[in-house]
């Protein structure tokens, strides 16, 4: 069974590994830009933790086999797309989720823990990550349009109602 906890500091070289294999999967499967340049960097996530937003998901051994980010509220990015949103209910935003290729699941429960917070949830991917559109679609989000990420490149946008 898998657990979702709180991020913290001790934790970041495990998630230093995760990233490197994503972004090594990534490349394998048509998709080197996404993450180009060792995004998202350590400064980035150091930030989520101080900020209470990076979590990590843990096996019934206690390894940790993913990461995401999860922020309730308003995610600036989204405020301009190319597209239309489902509504303005309030939504959290699921962020930085990555596996180390150990378990399966890492989505799926990423997805549950934000669900319980009983707000929508919204994502965004690269379009060439087959694999993250996949399981977004999977899962019933539904797509809304494009938006600009802070390094000027553009993401498909997906929300979830709740």
């Amino acid at each position: 069974m898998l657990k979702v906890r709180l991020t913290r500091e001790e934790d970041l070289c495990r998630l230093e590994e995760i990233f490197s294999y994503a972004r090594k999967q990534m490349t394998l499967h048509g998709n080197p830009s996404q993450w180009k340049n060792d995004r998202p960097s350590m400064e980035l996530v150091k930030k989520d933790i101080i900020n209470g937003n990076s979590y990590v998901v843990e096996d019934e051994d206690g390894q940790v086999v993913g990461t995401f980010t999860w922020i309730p509220g308003i995610e600036p990015t989204y405020l301009d797309i190319d597209g239309k949103w489902l509504d303005d209910a309030p939504y959290g935003t699921i962020h930085r989720i990555a596996a180390s290729g150990k378990r399966k699941g890492i989505f799926d429960e990423a997805l549950r823990f934000a669900e319980s917070f009983g707000i929508d949830v919204r994502i965004d991917t690269h379009k060439d990550n087959a694999a993250m559109l996949y399981l977004i679609e999977k899962h019933g989000f539904q797509r809304c349009g494009i938006i600009i990420v802070d390094d000027g490149t553009k993401r498909i946008a997906f929300q979830k109602k709740i």
